[in-house]
This record gives structure tokens, C-alpha cells and sequence, in this order.
């Protein structure tokens, strides 16, 4: 039953902020290399495909009830062992993702408090994982605070870089560079991941209460996003020169070399002050969504109770992981959110293409919801999340160019 009271702008809200810490994050050190044009391109046909995939999973989810996720359809639907693949796919993207966030915290509070980055790290997910704990309707009501926040210090901090947009640095005319295109390929990996929020559709899906409303949130959301990622490149790309990138791509794309190398060309203490509080904000509102689509999916996947208890137990599978992981073995924030879209390949674009396709089969002339383009649209999904993979495993052997600044 659709629930009337649940705004589309606090949905929208929640996906946008799934979305946007990764790749926020993440896009300009892994863009530097294709740069301005060939970046948002290729974000822009990315987030295309990861809409149309998550109106995938809406499509297959609604012979279900509401509370059901990734682990109770795809078993019912493609059998036990794609299923097992797609749960170890699902924990793994949002466990490394968390673990990403977590680490990357840590070292911007270590800047900016003066705190040890790992008791930084723990105390973050202690205070913030509080929220997913509580509700989705907590996490509506605090990513809707942050989106808010983050467009304000984003505003303010993006206007002090776009008004100095030099445009032979946005367009790399002094370089003399013309191969930027193959550098693209390996790009899609974090450009997948930075519309990863598939594992939150179950969780839109129960706050509405019925798949139409659940697509509208879901567009909203990856719109909202694709926004945010063309102005900050834009900003990013018109002030830091390509060449400045390779002291951030040494370092693994570290959040903290990046605002560290933007400080080298921002002349305004309030423009670099509001830049940092950007993407601590960025940080925050990803870990608390993608913790959120985490929570549920862990809390079907185990079928723990919507009690205090139950909550308690999927809280603790869902944070402890990815935290002692980022205390033990801190690395570099692109090359895990790359590992990350090479493995969201799977419950992102080819599992929600095959979960629309069995569901045609098994339901054939049933009513309601449908993601419109037939079988070819189901064939393209594939095929863009099978190339995110094969580019990100040849990228890993060497085989696909590699930008170095």
C-alpha cells in the first residue's frame, strides 16, 4: 500500500547522498586522466545505465513483499548459487565502500581536530552508524540536513573555484594533449560506483510502499547526483591543472592529497574551509545511506528482527567489518572504490538485467510496473556492467593506459 505522507524530495535526498561521497571523492583523481569532456561523458551515459538498472530491481521486486531485498529475490528468482555470487558481491561493494569512508574520515578529522586519524575513525562510526540504527526514517531526516549542508559549503566553496575557472586548464590546452578518450575506460569503475545505490532500493521500495513513487525518488536522485559531479568537475578540473594530479594519484587518491593539492591554488582561506567541510559532509551522508542499504540487506540476509536487539545484531555485522578492516589496512580511497565498481558490476547492471528478465518469464502479462525498452535495454545493461569489469581487470594487469600526472 503506496504511503502518502513520504516526500519524494526526502527519498531523492537519500539516494543522491548514497551516491555522491564516492564520487564526489573519488571522480577527479580517477577523471584525470580522460579529463574534462571525456569524465563527464562518461559519467553521464553511466548514470543513465544505473538508473534504467535500478528500475530493474523495482520491476522484479514487486511480486514481493515490501521487506524483502537482494538475498530473497535473486534466490527465488535465479537460484542459489547466483544468488550466492550476488551476496558476496553486495557485501563486499558496501562493506569496502564503508570501509572507504571510514578510513577517509578519519584522515580529514585527523587534520582538522588534530585527532589519532583511527580513534577519528572509530568515533565517527560510533556516532553516526547511530542513525541507521534507529530508522530509515532517521536517515530521511539527517540526509536530507546533509544534502542540505553539503549544497550550501558546496555552493559557496564551487563558487570561489568556478569564478576562477581558467579554461586552458578545463580543457588541457596547454598540454597538447589528444588521447584522453582511452584513459575513459578505466574511469567507469568509479563512475559506476559513484551511482551505486541499488543496495537502498528495497529500502525505497518499503518507505513508499509501491514501485512508481520508488522510480521517480530514484531518478531524482541519480539527477541530483549527476548535477553535483559535472559542477565540482568542472570547478576541480578549471582550477587544478592535469599536470598537479600526480602527487594525488601517487598517493592512491587519497581524499586528503586531494584537498591538499586544491589548497595549493585556492587563495581564499574561506573557499578551502568551506571545500573541507564539503566533503566531510559528502563523506557523512554516503556512509550513513550506504550503511543504511547495508543494514537492511545484512538484516534479511539473516533474518535478525526489526527489534532493538535484532537491530543491535545487524548494526554490528553491518559497521564492525569495514571498521577493524580501515584500522588494520588503510590504502588508497580510488583504488578501493575501483575495486568496488568492478564488483558492483554484478548486483548493479548484469544481476537487476537478469532479475527484469526471469520476472517477464515467470510473470508474462502481469500489470504494473515495468522498465520500459524491452529486451534490448536488459542486453545493454549487461553489456555496460561486463565492459566496467573487463576495463577495471585490464586496468589491474597494465593492459588499459594508466595516467600517472
Amino acid at each position: 500500500m503506496m504511503k502518502k505522507n513520504q516526500s519524494l524530495i526526502g527519498g531523492a535526498c537519500i539516494i543522491a547522498s548514497v551516491c555522491v561521497g564516492a564520487g564526489m571523492l573519488g571522480l577527479p583523481s580517477a577523471g584525470a586522466g580522460a579529463w574534462t569532456v571525456w569524465s563527464m561523458l562518461a559519467i553521464a551515459i553511466t548514470m543513465v545505465v544505473m538508473t534504467i538498472s535500478g528500475w530493474m530491481l523495482l520491476e522484479a521486486f514487486k511480486h514481493y513483499d515490501l521487506k524483502v531485498s537482494f538475498d530473497t529475490v535473486t534466490k527465488d528468482l535465479l537460484g542459489d548459487k547466483i544468488n550466492f555470487i550476488n551476496n558476496i558481491t553486495v557485501y563486499f561493494v558496501g562493506g569496502i565502500l564503508l570501509y572507504a569512508y571510514i578510513t577517509s574520515s578519519g584522515l580529514i578529522l585527523q587534520d582538522v581536530l588534530g585527532l589519532n586519524a583511527k580513534i577519528a575513525s572509530v568515533l565517527f562510526v560510533l556516532i553516526f552508524s547511530a542513525f541507521v540504527w534507529h530508522s530509515t526514517r532517521a536517515v530521511d531526516r539527517i540526509s536530507v540536513v546533509l544534502i542540505a549542508f553539503m549544497i550550501l559549503s558546496f555552493v559557496f566553496g564551487v563558487s570561489g573555484l568556478a569564478v576562477k575557472v581558467n579554461m586552458a586548464v578545463l580543457f588541457d590546452t596547454i598540454s597538447k594533449e589528444n588521447a584522453y578518450a582511452p584513459y575513459a575506460m578505466a574511469m567507469l569503475p568509479v563512475a559506476l560506483t559513484s551511482f551505486g545505490y541499488h543496495h537502498s532500493v528495497s529500502s525505497m521500495r518499503a518507505y513508499y510502499g509501491e514501485e512508481t513513487k520508488a522510480k521517480y525518488a530514484i531518478l531524482g536522485g541519480t539527477v541530483i547526483a549527476l548535477s553535483l559531479y559535472f559542477l565540482w568537475l568542472f570547478s576541480i578540473f578549471g582550477n587544478l591543472p592535469r599536470s598537479d594530479f600526480g602527487p594525488v594519484i601517487a598517493q592512491g587518491g587519497n581524499v586528503d592529497a586531494l584537498l591538499k593539492a586544491l589548497g595549493s591554488v585556492i587563495e581564499s582561506d574561506k573557499v578551502a574551509s568551506a571545500i573541507n567541510t564539503f566533503s566531510m559532509a559528502a563523506i557523512l551522508s554516503s556512509f550513513i545511506g550506504v550503511g543504511l542499504g547495508v543494514f537492511d540487506f545484512l538484516a534479511d540476509f539473516f533474518k535478525f528482527e526489526d527489534t532493538k536487539q535484532g537491530r543491535t545484531k545487524t548494526w554490528l555485522v553491518t559497521f564492525l567489518p569495514p571498521l577493524v578492516m580501515s584500522l588494520l589496512f588503510p590504502f588508497g580511497f580510488v583504488i578501493a572504490i575501483g575495486y568496488a565498481g568492478a564488483a558492483a558490476t554484478v548486483w548493479a547492471c548484469i544481476i537487476p538485467a537478469l532479475l527484469a528478465k526471469r520476472t517477464r518469464e515467470v510473470h508474462a502479462g502481469c500489470e504494473g510496473f515495468k522498465v520500459p525498452g524491452g529486451k534490448m535495454m536488459i542486453s545493454l545493461v549487461i553489456t555496460f556492467g561486463v565492459l566496467t569489469a573487463v576495463f577495471h581487470i585490464l586496468s589491474m594487469m597494465g593492459m588499459l593506459p594508466t595516467f600517472v600526472g
